[in-house]
């Protein structure tokens, strides 16, 4: 059965000056991280501008296919590994937080949009995603993509567990006072809906916003296989589908529901 190492790239912290100091940072990151193995890296929320721009996001939004995707997809395909990452995109007149996930020879794999938008900022800059489930595929294992505030919503990782996701890639922008959410919550989805799930935080201060850190991976026996710190950070854990599969069946909560049950949630 497949396995698949896994890095999450926390930092560096603050705003960046420029895009092309988030792409320089991005840079050696993918270098350490192919060179432990890892086959994808992930990066948090917004990553390639900074999340607390304010209005200025709206200058230096791009296209899915952009100079910023440019740049990462050489990177993708320099060190050999696939690359998820936050920033925001502009389609047409509308503007989403949005991450994309670049294969390891540089191609598109699969583009998503924050569906669940958390705060003033959030609200008054961005549209809200229409798509809850993208997925992709890489070494034999089934990739889904949320970004932050969806994955506080047991619905969103649920709707991914069915449609056999195995790991659900999740960057966000967590800032204090909510550590509960990488404590407690991520865990939690894990377990509740049998998958794996990578939470890719921020770090540092940005503006009134001070991000919390603590990036992990959550397996799902409900366990933290890696843990950053408050600052800046590189974790690498191992996705394991014949693990993943054991555990589905020892705690058979996709097979068990009865969905009849449930239709007032809609």
């Amino acid at each position: 059965m497949p396995s698949l190492r896994i890095a999450l790239y926390q930092g560096p912290g603050g705003v960046p000056e420029t895009t092309a100091d988030s792409i320089a940072a991005l840079a050696a990151a993918a270098r350490r991280a192919a060179g432990s193995g890892a086959r994808l890296l992930l990066t948090g929320e917004l990553y390639l501008t900074g999340y607390a721009i304010g209005e200025d996001v709206r200058r230096r939004a791009e296209t899915a296919s952009g100079p910023g995707a440019e740049a990462v997809a050489r990177i993708a395909a320099e060190q050999g590994i696939a690359i998820g990452y936050g920033y925001p995109e502009r389609a047409g007149d509308a503007l989403y937080n949005s991450v994309q996930l670049i294969g390891p020879a540089g191609e598109r794999l699969a583009n998503y949009r924050k569906t669940h938008l958390f705060g003033p900022f959030e609200t008054g800059c961005f549209t809200p995603g229409d798509d809850a489930l993208v997925q992709a595929d890489l070494d034999g294992v089934r990739l889904g993509l949320l970004i932050c505030y969806d994955v506080e919503f047991p619905e969103t990782v649920r709707v991914h567990a069915l449609a056999g996701t195995e790991l659900l890639l999740a960057p966000t922008a967590l800032m204090r006072p909510y550590e509960i959410v990488p404590q407690t919550i991520i865990p939690a989805r894990a377990w509740e809906s049998q998958l794996y799930l990578a939470y890719a935080n921020r770090c540092g201060r940005e503006g009134e916003f001070d991000f919390a850190g603590m990036s992990c991976v959550a397996a799902p026996d409900g366990t933290v296989r890696a843990r950053a710190g408050a600052g800046e950070d590189l974790i690498l854990a191992d996705v394991d589908t014949q693990f993943l599969k054991a555990s589905r069946a020892e705690n058979s909560y996709l097979a068990d529901r009865r969905p009849q049950l449930y239709t007032s949630l809609v």
